[in-house]
């Protein structure tokens, strides 16, 4: 699993920024004109896709994350300012954290002394 610091998030305008400036290694071109039968075989010919059978998907229900809530949340200086001294993300990854305690908490029995 990546760590949190391997994710990035983008938004839409910041990825055309980055495709506009051929960051991308993507062909798009190709990409395009690829058709199902020219998808089916790239599938069938990629190692990675050996043991996945070809209706994974046919049960799947996508999940998109509930609302967050904005709180007032008062902190000590020098917690506030190590998650921020980490960049673009950090409340993000005080909720991380925040979800990593809870989890290890309920794990226990819900014992947080």
């Amino acid at each position: 699993m990546k760590n949190a610091s391997d994710t990035r998030r983008y938004s839409a305008e910041e990825l055309k920024a980055l495709r506009a400036r051929e960051r991308s290694r993507t062909d798009w071109a190709r990409v395009d004109a690829m058709t199902e039968a020219d998808l089916d075989a790239a599938i069938a010919a990629d190692p990675d896709w050996k043991d996945i059978p070809r209706d994974w998907h046919k049960d799947a229900v996508p999940v998109t994350p509930g609302a967050k809530r904005l709180v007032s949340l008062r902190l000590d200086p020098d917690v506030l300012d190590f998650f921020r001294s980490q960049g673009k993300g950090y409340q993000t990854r005080m909720n991380a954290v925040l979800r990593a305690y809870m989890r290890a908490a309920r794990t226990r029995g819900g014992k947080t002394s």
